[in-house]
């Protein structure tokens, strides 16, 4: 490094030239970030999995991504985006949607990923399900019936009946 006026060359010394070298590198224009690539690969799944949650519960009250958007001010465009992980739902947008879709805001982070949490603490007694199971048809039409039961003591009794039928394991020939 010089003075363009002095020409001498200045001294650097081995502790500078290191923290130069790991500062991490910042995009110009819109989406800047400071952040290194493996933790912006960890908040785009992060992102993606809060889509997930959104359009979990946005197909289990039966709305469309139009009728969302519009309770929300947005377009079915801009639904779709958050929805696929495709823009970040920013705090107070989540806190809205949360309001919308009948839901506590952590709704959106059940079953995250443990590479994912900075703590891993199980989030369900089995420590979590496979986000692929969450969106299979079979559960959306349970959960959507389940729903139209208006009988808590029936709702009761068919929660109880699906935690033994969950507990029951199938002899190795049956599988």
């Amino acid at each position: 490094m010089t003075m363009p006026h002095l020409k001498v060359p200045l001294p650097v010394f081995a502790a500078e030239e290191k923290a130069i070298e790991e500062k991490p590198v910042r995009r110009r224009g819109r989406g800047q970030t400071s952040e290194p690539e493996s933790e912006r690969k960890r908040l785009k799944k992060i992102d993606a999995h809060v889509g997930a949650r959104i359009k979990l519960r946005r197909t289990l009250l039966g709305l469309s991504q139009e009728a969302l958007g519009e309770k929300l001010g947005l377009t079915f465009q801009q639904v779709q985006k958050y929805e696929r992980g495709m823009n970040r739902v920013g705090a107070s947008r989540l806190h809205k949607v949360s309001e919308v879709l009948d839901v506590p805001v952590s709704f959106f982070f059940d079953d995250l990923a443990a590479d994912l949490r900075r703590k891993s603490i199980p989030l369900s007694p089995t420590g979590g399900e496979n986000d692929a199971d969450l969106t299979r048809r079979e559960i959306l039409e349970l959960a959507r019936a389940f729903d139209r039961i208006a009988d808590d003591r029936v709702r009761k009794r068919i929660v109880e009946l699906i935690r033994s039928l969950s507990a029951y394991e199938l002899p190795e020939s049956a599988s």
